[in-house]
């Protein structure tokens, strides 16, 4: 199987096999533009600012095409741990009030609610039945990645959604194992965020925000800045001043609008394909390294069953490190971090980068255990 996209379009180093999009992917050729265009926008005054903003607005638009919702519901924050953050910084938390997660959640997500003194509560996300019985009225919030950082897990939304409906719960969800390569409908969560330098090509500095307003009408940051709030004149701060009405009120200062620029450029080269072609690649690359490490007598932690997995393969390993740093001599680019190697795969990739990685992983795993 061929690459899907063009792997000229990417800083890729020859003789690379770049396998490691759950961390990081490489950088997109077109992004020289971008920063070009940043440059010179941001170097033209007033009419420079017009054009920075139309490229945040066209960078909004296609986010919220992405995510299946309406542009007003799409916002921009720095990260996924600070949209997390202002999400749980704005709820009138009541003694008692618990949140659900799974034991091996993200921190961008986990760590928030930990901080703020929220009671935890742990239940397998990928046992829907198991969270359906862990909820309680008690139960203010299931918080979850919709694809597991750790083992490419992925999550049935649908029932967890239905599991806090029960109790009346918020479901906040973290695409950004997902975003990029899987369908989304972002519709499910009450609030959802994504990182952008994943599969999505973009960078670090911005992240995508998702508020619901048709379930979340009356939902307010619980702080505020020049740029979330509705007037731009000179309010009355002798008054509480009134946000923007929709998910723009995310963003409480400046845009990171050369993170904006890049991004509007990658989410037009995804639009070329199509999430549902690219979640087809992936997951035949997935599905195919699965098997090939099975035959090797390697246990995955990945689900083999695709409606189950990301467009990552995991391997649970006390020799990670040394083995990521082995692949890595062999020209294989994976992930190391928590004990486990992780190989993902993007448009870029095709059979001859998957079996690179599995004879990779396979040499450096027997050499690990000594087992040559």
């Amino acid at each position: 199987m061929n690459p899907l996209f063009n792997p000229a379009d990417f800083r890729i180093p020859a003789g690379i096999a770049h396998v490691c999009a759950a961390g990081e992917t490489p950088f997109l050729h077109r992004h020289d533009a971008a920063f070009a265009a940043y440059a010179r926008d941001k170097s033209d005054g007033s009419p420079g600012r017009s054009r920075q903003e139309a490229r945040t607005a066209s960078a909004r638009a296609r986010a919220a095409r992405l995510f299946g919702v309406d542009t007003g519901d799409v916002g921009f924050v720095s990260s996924v741990a600070e949209g997390m953050s202002m999400v749980v910084e704005s709820l009138d938390w009541r003694d008692g009030d618990e949140v659900l997660v799974d034991p091996d959640e993200y921190p961008s997500v986990a760590a928030p609610l930990a901080q703020r003194g929220v009671t935890l509560r742990f239940a397998s996300m990928l046992d829907a039945a198991a969270v359906d019985a862990a909820v309680t009225p008690r139960t203010r919030m299931i918080a979850v990645s919709a694809v597991s950082f750790l083992t490419a897990a992925r999550y049935d939304l649908v029932a967890l959604r239905a599991a806090a409906d029960r109790v009346g719960a918020l479901l906040i969800v973290d695409f950004t194992q997902g975003a990029g390569w899987m369908p989304i409908d972002a519709r499910v969560a009450d609030f959802a965020f994504a990182a952008t330098y994943k599969w999505l090509l973009g960078t670090t500095g911005t992240a995508i925000a998702v508020w619901n307003r048709a379930r979340q009408a009356g939902w307010a940051p619980g702080t505020a800045g020049w740029h979330s709030i509705a007037s731009m004149g000179r309010p009355d701060w002798s008054r509480r001043p009134e946000l923007l009405p929709d998910a723009g009120r995310f963003t409480r200062g400046n845009p990171a609008h050369l993170a904006l620029y890049m991004l509007d450029g990658a989410l037009e080269y995804l639009d070329g394909f199509g999430m549902p072609a690219i979640e087809a690649h992936v997951q035949a690359l997935t599905v195919a390294m699965l098997a090939r490490l099975a035959e090797a007598g390697i246990e995955a932690t990945t689900p083999p069953d695709p409606r189950r997995h990301g467009a990552s393969v995991c391997v649970q390993s006390p020799h990670a490190a040394a083995i990521v740093a082995g692949m890595e001599r062999r020209g294989v680019l994976a992930w190391n971090g928590r004990g486990r190697i992780r190989v993902s795969f993007h448009g870029y990739n095709g059979t001859e980068d998957m079996a690179r990685a599995t004879d990779a992983l396979v040499a450096e795993w027997r050499a690990a255990n000594n087992n040559l």
